[in-house]
């Protein structure tokens, strides 16, 4: 068994024992995980990234990885194609001869 299919079964687990699937649609599955997104930032406000508490990022990025399976089990997605997916489309946008050393957006490049 994968990690992502381990994780996704703890979590689904964890949900169900709760009878919280009932408010995970989609929407509040989305919002969520950018209030999650929004606490993981507010781990590195107003400091340099080095002095970020790590513990704190841990918790907010385990929590931000967990509402993204919750959302790719919802939509029965393949996480390891939409990712690979997404890459494809981002090297097109991103040609290593125009893009390489370079934070522009491929609308600038």
């Amino acid at each position: 068994m994968s990690d992502i299919k381990e994780i996704t079964q703890a979590l689904l687990k964890f949900r169900d024992e709760r009878d919280w699937a009932q408010f995970h649609n989609a929407k509040d599955l989305a919002l969520a995980l950018n209030i999650e997104a929004g606490e993981l930032l507010e781990a590195f406000l107003w400091k340099p990234s080095e002095q970020a508490d790590i513990d704190k990022v841990k918790e907010e990025l385990a929590d931000v990885v967990a509402f993204a399976l919750l959302l790719v089990e919802k939509y029965d997605l393949d996480l390891k194609q939409i990712v690979l997916q997404k890459i494809e489309q981002n090297a097109l946008k991103y040609p290593v001869e125009k893009a390489k050393g370079s934070a522009k957006k491929y609308t600038e490049l």
